[in-house]
């Protein structure tokens, strides 16, 4: 197949990776470990890392990272495209700037009561420590995909693809979106992502997953 303008189209939780190699002590301070992935809603390991490292900021997020990844295989800008909920703040303007400057295509949802998503990347040797804060990631709505800009960028897909950890946030917009793929011959594309997703969002999964045309998981998943 050609290559063609917005031929994958991904749906996830858009993130800022503010990244930096840290002192162990770091992750001490915080209770963190050296090769985990958690949440938080608190704000101090970011005050911790913006204040005493050279950082680097990324387009992150599971969804995102594997749309720029695509994109750089694929070639043509605007290969790809990207939604998922933003807040209006200067950590959207610089993710948005980053994901351009990939060559994807972002048409984020933008909150108003919600700040940009960010994850706290914390490298120590060959380890890394997620921490991340997913704020305005976790309210995306299906009205996004109802307004009629965006819902061409969904009608111009060879291919949809989510991680799983969107199932958290809206399973009306994957069901919406992989309805339609089944009834036009599109391939919908779903990553189970994490253990827990299974176990915890099982019928969410489930909901969406007669749909899926191909389902990535490792062996743990």
């Amino acid at each position: 197949m050609a290559v063609q303008e917005g031929m994958l189209l991904g749906m996830g939780n858009p993130l800022l990776d503010i990244s930096a190699t840290v002192k162990p002590e770091l992750l001490t301070k915080h209770n963190l470990k050296s090769n985990d992935a958690i949440l938080t809603e608190d704000e101090a390991i970011f005050n911790d890392l913006t204040g005493g490292y050279s950082v680097d900021y990324i387009a992150g997020g599971a969804t995102q990272n594997s749309i720029r990844v695509a994109q750089w295989v694929l070639g043509v800008k605007n290969a790809t495209s990207y939604f998922g909920c933003v807040g209006k703040d200067d950590y959207s303007k610089t993710l948005e700037a980053k994901a351009k400057e990939a060559g994807v295509n972002v048409q984020y949802q933008l909150s108003d009561k919600h700040p940009t998503g960010r994850c706290a990347v914390l490298i120590t040797g060959q380890d890394r420590s997620l921490v991340t804060k997913l704020d305005a990631a976790n309210h995306f709505t299906v009205s996004h995909l109802e307004d009629a800009k965006n819902w061409k960028v969904v009608e111009a897909s060879k291919a949809v693809y989510s991680a799983g950890f969107f199932l958290t946030v809206s399973v009306e917009s994957m069901l919406k979106v992989g309805k339609y793929c089944a009834a036009n011959n599109k391939t919908y594309c779903l990553n189970l992502s994490a253990p827990f997703l299974i176990q915890f969002f099982k019928d969410q999964m489930m909901s969406v997953m007669p749909f899926a045309d191909i389902v990535f998981g490792n062996e743990t998943e």
